[in-house]
């Protein structure tokens, strides 16, 4: 049994480690955390995040740092930004089969580690340099030591010294400050939620648990405090005041033009979460035990099954309810339902196998959702070959249309992994159908995992060639020199990393545009601008163009002395 952990952990290491500096890094999230790191490492100053050398209100450093440590030892590259998560990702395969081989057996340890490597976002997550994959562990490592408390309040508590009473309820208090250290105070909002929903249930007369919440706060209060407290200590609160100003600015407004429908997360949990959605789906609400379940001879561990399930249906709801009512809609917010998502298809799958209990919605969306995203990637070289079939779509926006004529090659063999995958849901529904669920599963995830892995490799290239290749390439013709790059009329922080721009280039009272294109930023100044926006550019009687490329001019201007 033991063995098991280093078969997980080398799945991991095997799927998520190799080429992840095969591609450059993808504006905004994961060049602009890359970028943070970069200026810990560059200016030494591992405190106080900053981009473009001034203070960035806007995350907490404990990822930074993960990231910091990653390019001191590796060097400043894309693979230093996206290891942290590989070691994410190891970890959290070896957590979840943990916490399941405890609470219900072996195999379905194995089953909610495969649901990990095999589902698509999740396991391309891992694969990525965002903060979002931390910032989901430790909340749900956080939420999970209450949840072990409280089991163990009931059972064991008496008798015990304050330790080993308390250390659950200690260490996961903890790991929610770190959370909170990830990404910011959503981290504890989140769990106080699902605790205050859960007490609810029980109309708000569980025995102990409002002790138990102040002091699970307190942990995590005083781990926060770490960074927040020496913060304000040395610098005052003004860095604070502006973080949490930000905080509320993301909840209540569509941030930087992320908007979207109320139902946009649930599409993206459905389809992003193929196949473990598919076997999630009958158990996101009501208690779904079978009876021979009920009736088995170990009650406790049936009563703690019942219990886990009660916790992530309300996470999961949580999680969903949360992020369709917040403005702001981009696809990771939802990434914390992975954790419940995983759990309650592998107990569909895993009640299945021993009491062949096999909800008919798993027949109707298996073969349907591996269907439509299997092809949907095959499309992709056909759609590549012929790029005016979609050029009608984009009829007015030349932008758009400017980048589908980026030149690239695409070959068939290249829509192979959304065969596999296509290939892969038939024949588990096929298995399914047969009363083989664990045949089905293990083929549909190592389905999934081969089609994230073999899409990444095969055509993440391509994609990046649509959407920034050409103007990540102009900023590294300009590393080293000394010049100002500046994007106009779009954000990014692709200039910054891949510029290699250093403290004694920063000059932030000459960097805004007018400064830069009428006034006399003592050097010579590269502008990047959409065709749709040039602003008056052309205009400028010092400033010429160089070229234009994919939907992007490049203007060059030497101050007159």
């Amino acid at each position: 049994m033991r063995f098991d952990y280093l078969r997980i952990a080398g799945l991991a290491v095997l799927f998520f480690v190799p080429f992840l500096g095969g591609v450059h890094l993808f504006d905004w999230d994961e060049i602009n955390f890359a970028e943070c790191a970069r200026e810990m490492v560059i200016t030494g100053d591992y405190l106080r995040p900053q981009i473009n050398f001034q203070p960035f209100w806007e995350k907490p450093p404990l990822f930074f740092w993960f990231q910091a440590a990653s390019m001191n030892l590796f060097g400043i590259n894309e693979f230093s930004a996206r290891f942290p998560n590989a070691v994410c990702g190891i970890l959290t395969l070896v957590i979840v089969y943990h916490i399941g081989r405890r609470l219900h057996d072996r195999l379905f340890g194995w089953v909610w580690a495969l649901a990990w490597l095999g589902s698509l976002l999740p396991h391309l997550y891992f694969r990525s340099g965002i903060i979002d994959p931390w910032f989901n562990l430790l909340i749900f490592a956080g939420l999970y030591g209450f949840i072990e408390f409280r089991w163990l309040f009931f059972t064991r508590f008496e008798g015990r010294n304050f330790w080993h009473r308390y250390r659950y309820l200690i260490l996961g208090g903890g790991l929610l400050g770190l959370a909170i250290l990830t990404k910011g105070p959503s981290a504890y909002l989140i769990v106080l939620l699902v605790l205050l929903a859960y007490w609810g249930r029980y109309r708000f007369r569980n025995k102990g648990f409002f002790k138990h919440l102040i002091l699970f706060s307190l942990a995590a209060l005083s781990v926060s405090l770490l960074w927040f407290g020496i913060e304000v200590w040395f610098n005052g609160p003004a860095f604070i005041t502006e973080f949490v100003q930000y905080q509320i600015r993301l909840l209540s407004t569509p941030d930087s033009g992320h908007g979207g429908f109320f139902g946009y997360h649930v599409l993206v949990l459905l389809l992003g979460c193929f196949p473990i959605s598919a076997f999630a789906l009958p158990n996101l609400w009501g208690d779904r035990q079978p009876e021979d379940e009920l009736l088995e001879s170990d009650t406790l561990a049936s009563c703690k099954r019942s219990d886990m399930a009660t916790w992530m249906q309300l996470l999961f709801w949580t999680v969903l309810l949360l992020f369709s009512v917040v403005q702001t809609k981009i696809v990771h917010y939802s990434s914390l339902a992975y954790f419940p998502l995983t759990y309650l298809g592998s107990l569909t799958i895993w009640r299945a196998l021993r009491w062949q209990v096999r909800p008919r919605i798993v027949h109707i969306l298996l073969p349907l959702l591996g269907l439509l995203i299997g092809l949907a990637e095959m499309a992709l070289p056909l759609l590549g070959q012929h790029p005016e079939w979609l050029r009608g779509f984009f009829a007015d926006n030349p932008y758009a249309l400017a980048k589908l004529s980026t030149e690239v090659e695409w070959y068939w063999w290249q829509g192979l992994p959304g065969a596999v995958l296509v290939l892969a849901s038939l024949a588990a529904w096929r298995y399914w159908n047969r009363h083989q669920p664990w045949l089905a599963a293990q083929t549909v995830f190592t389905g999934g995992a081969v089609f994230v892995a073999f899409t990444l490799l095969f055509c993440i290239r391509n994609i990046e060639a649509y959407t920034q290749y050409s103007t990540i390439e102009f900023y590294e013709s300009k590393a080293g020199e000394d010049c100002f790059v500046k994007p106009v009329g779009f954000k990014s922080y692709a200039h910054l990393f891949y510029t290699r721009k250093m403290p004694g280039q920063c000059a932030p009272e000459r960097e805004d545009y007018n400064t830069l294109a009428h006034g006399d930023p003592g050097k010579k100044v590269y502008f990047v601008a959409k065709i749709t926006n040039l602003q008056d550019l052309q205009e400028l009687p010092d400033a010429r163009e160089i070229y234009r490329k994919h939907g992007h001019v490049y203007f060059e201007r030497i101050p007159e002395k």
